[in-house]
């Protein structure tokens, strides 16, 4: 197999767990929607966590980035 062809497929593979950030996202806000629709006197303490847990579901992604571009581009 030749070095450029594990390269990509290895890229590729690193980055399929943007798949369950996606999907965490999407559960994510839409319970966000949901509970302000619910209790809009709450959306304050909801929004702060929200944005606390959507960081850390976005640094997920950042890093399968991240690893995929190191496997692209060392030697």
């Amino acid at each position: 197999m030749d070095v450029g062809a594990a390269k990509l497929i290895g890229a590729g593979i690193a980055v399929l767990p943007l798949f369950g950030v996606g999907i965490g996202l999407g559960k994510l806000f839409s319970s966000l929607i949901e509970s302000i629709g619910r209790n809009p006197s709450a959306k304050n303490d909801l929004m702060s966590s929200s944005m606390l847990c959507f960081a850390l579901v976005e640094s997920i992604a950042l890093l399968a980035f991240v690893v995929a571009m190191i496997i692209l581009f060392t030697a």
